[in-house]
């Protein structure tokens, strides 16, 4: 898992003990804990970070986790566990119908909530031993060692250039609105502005592109936003 691109965990729960404790035993199998112990706190986080899974408790000091994932999914499709002591049918069945993933009730066992927490990183990002590689004309992308080479040689991106191609990579040959990239790139409630999406998109395009006046590859897509038009190789 360390060498995992999908390992950022965000623990939303007002049980700081409890949070130290989970976020103590994630990290030791190569996972990146964050944790907030207000939903106040939450979105803060949410504004300038992306996650790629979220364990979240429900009753919290100024909101609860339903509203917090139904805010959410309005912009992110980001995996969520439901972990509570509140146990009844008809929130189990709340969580799941406003977009939880999974939902574990309080008390758990540490070796269970890990076997969950990988489950559904595997489910939702797929799950192999090897390096993720997407390659277009004579550009390489390594997605698991977060390198880009251009005919062999080393591209230099910035953290948030490569989390944004990184994204383009997974999604390659589909439009993207330009929310939906700012949302999973910037995080799920940043308040980023689509030219700063632009510009990124101008940097990655004079990096990669013969001729970023037009490109080859990243694209503009009139009323909708980007993609990335990567022909499969044969």
């Amino acid at each position: 898992m360390a060498n995992d691109p999908y390992n950022k965990i965000l623990i939303i729960d007002d049980d700081e003990d409890l949070s130290f404790i989970i976020s103590d035993m994630l990290e030791g199998y190569g996972y990146k804990v964050t944790c907030a112990e207000s939903g106040g706190k939450a979105f803060e986080l949410l504004e300038s970070n992306t996650y790629h899974l979220i364990l979240l408790d429900i009753n919290l000091p100024d909101s609860d986790g339903f509203e917090i994932c139904t805010e959410l999914r309005r912009t992110s499709t980001t995996p969520v566990i439901f972990a509570s002591a509140r146990t009844s049918e008809t929130d189990r069945v709340t969580g799941f119908d406003i977009g939880g993933d999974d939902y574990l009730p309080k008390p758990y066992s540490m070796k269970e909530l890990l076997s969950r927490v990988n489950a559904l990183i595997r489910r939702t990002y797929g799950f192999s031993q090897q390096e993720s590689v997407v390659s277009f004309g004579n550009i390489s992308v390594n997605l698991t060692a977060r390198t880009v080479t251009k005919n062999g040689s080393p591209v230099s991106l910035s953290l948030r250039e490569f989390d944004l191609l990184s994204y383009l990579c997974r999604n390659k040959n589909k439009a993207i609105e330009k929310e939906k990239l700012i949302s999973e790139v910037w995080g799920a409630f940043s308040t980023v502005e689509p030219s700063t999406l632009t510009v990124h998109i101008r940097w990655l395009r004079e990096k990669l592109e013969d001729d970023a006046a037009h490109p080859k590859y990243i694209k503009t897509k009139h009323r909708v936003g980007y993609i990335l038009e990567a022909p499969d190789e044969k």
